[in-house]
């Protein structure tokens, strides 16, 4: 018996663990080819549509997008292809 509940404990201490490390992140991406009104638009429903994707906030006069994400879901890459399947390349910013 105390075999099981050292097993229980053992594992609830990697799950938080492993809970522990998962955080959300942000980003700010350069994005390219937006040149109207709509382009904004797209572009945060694409990243909206990335598992993962906590808030996408995009802006065309700083052609722009900033994210922010789980790492755990989604990463920098998969937030790029997404723009970039949309017709919008991107890259991390700075």
């Amino acid at each position: 018996m105390k075999s099981f509940f050292t097993s229980v404990a053992f594992a609830l201490a990697l799950f938080a663990s492993s809970a522990a490390l998962a955080g959300e992140k942000t980003v700010t991406l350069a994005v390219k080819n937006m040149y109207c009104a709509a382009c904004p638009h797209t572009v945060k429903s694409s990243l909206e549509a990335v598992p993962g994707v906590v808030k996408a906030t995009v802006s065309l006069r700083e052609k722009a997008a900033v994210v922010t994400y789980d790492d755990t879901k989604a990463d920098v890459k998969a937030l790029t292809n997404a723009t970039t399947k949309a017709g919008y390349p991107s890259a991390p910013k700075g």
